[in-house]
């Protein structure tokens, strides 16, 4: 069958790709078209747009961007006519997704939504429109069942595709000596992998460093930009090593973390490393999302765990002298340090078990194949 999966940020990649090598093995015949990056097209089959043109975070930027994300939106619908697939699957991402679906959905595409959008989070009555525009949706965040269900609308929760990734992740002895590291204890440094969240976030990082010498800081770095977009942050100060395509590698070796948030804030409890999650935007997004969201808490750990488990540090909270205070009680205090980790324990209970991938490609194999 041909399948054509729409991914528009690296966690959709990384999970994009697991479900892809899953539909190859219930389905030998699978051909694949997509927008995704790096890790999809190392699973094969064509890809037609890189995440990196196509990830604009926040309202303010989202408008700025208009024309190129409407370009995107254009090349996507005409790719989808030309390929004629079998089956769309949506990876999150849903304001550029669900216009996708109901594109689909007027060209008699059936439409799967993997990963479903955060519509608990604001504008719930969105899920109105995914009812009308896809015909099956994968959830992978346990309360989100219960909220569907509020709405009258059945999901199928199919674990979640982060432990099928680390389940897979094999350490590599070599890290430490092959990335050129030291023997400080690592601090590890995950500022995002869009170009305003780095921006926005990687400077004040880079201030706290210079204040824990008895460490060593080492950034995850987005695997769209280089090496010399990373140097820009290190004006008028000691270079901060920077590791690509090892996230995993960097966690399984640090005693803490600063992380943005997002999909990373839940694989770096999942890692056991205590942390604290920033975000920085633009003042005016901030404000609207102030007013729109309707959560109490910002990330995956404490939203899944309905408690503060890991600090949240948001605009103006997230400033040096702040940061430097959590961090320290991340490194040294132990009683805080276990008693995150510990939260950890029940968040690992609460996550199930890996399969989700392959959970997912059965499900989409069936429904598929059902004329």
């Amino acid at each position: 069958m041909r399948y054509y999966l729409v991914a528009g940020e690296a966690s959709g990649d990384l999970h994009g790709a697991n479900l892809m090598k899953a539909l190859k093995e219930r389905d030998p015949q699978a051909g694949f078209r997509y927008f995704g990056g790096d890790l999809m097209q190392a699973q094969g089959g064509r890809l037609v747009k890189h995440y990196a043109d196509m990830a604009f975070m926040g309202f303010v930027e989202v408008v700025a961007n208009l024309p190129a994300i409407l370009n995107n939106l254009k090349t996507c619908k005409q790719d989808i006519l030309k390929y004629q697939p079998d089956v769309l699957i949506l990876i999150d991402f849903p304001g550029f997704n669900l216009k996708i679906a109901s594109f689909a959905k007027q060209q008699g595409i059936k439409v799967c939504y993997y990963i479903s959008p955060k519509v608990w989070a604001w504008n719930q009555k969105r899920v109105l429109r995914i009812k009308r525009v896809v015909d099956h949706m994968f959830c992978i965040l346990p309360f989100e069942v219960d909220f569907y269900k509020s709405w009258g609308m059945d999901v199928d929760y199919i674990g979640n595709p982060l432990l099928d990734a680390i389940a897979a992740f094999k350490p590599d002895p070599g890290f430490i000596a092959n990335s050129l590291l030291t023997d400080k204890p690592i601090v590890a440094l995950l500022p995002g992998s869009r170009k305003q969240e780095i921006n926005y976030l990687l400077p004040l990082m880079v201030s706290v460093a210079k204040q824990f010498p008895q460490y060593q800081f080492v950034i995850a770095g987005a695997p769209s930009f280089n090496i010399a977009f990373y140097n820009r942050f290190f004006t008028g100060s000691a270079p901060i090593p920077v590791v690509f395509n090892n996230t995993y590698n960097l966690l399984s070796n640090a005693r803490a973390a600063i992380v943005a948030s997002g999909t990373a804030t839940l694989e770096t409890a999942l890692f056991n490393v205590p942390q604290v999650v920033v975000y920085k935007g633009n003042a005016l997004t901030i404000g609207i999302a102030r007013v729109l969201i309707k959560i109490g808490f910002i990330s995956l750990v404490n939203l899944i765990m309905d408690r503060l488990v890991v600090k949240e540090l948001i605009q103006g909270d997230y400033n040096e002298a702040n940061v430097k205070t959590e961090l320290h009680n991340l490194l040294h205090d132990q009683d805080y340090r276990q008693a995150m980790l510990k939260s950890y324990d029940e968040l690992d209970a609460r996550m199930g078990q890996p399969g989700a991938s392959a959970k997912a490609a059965a499900l989409i194999v069936k429904f598929t194949s059902k004329k």
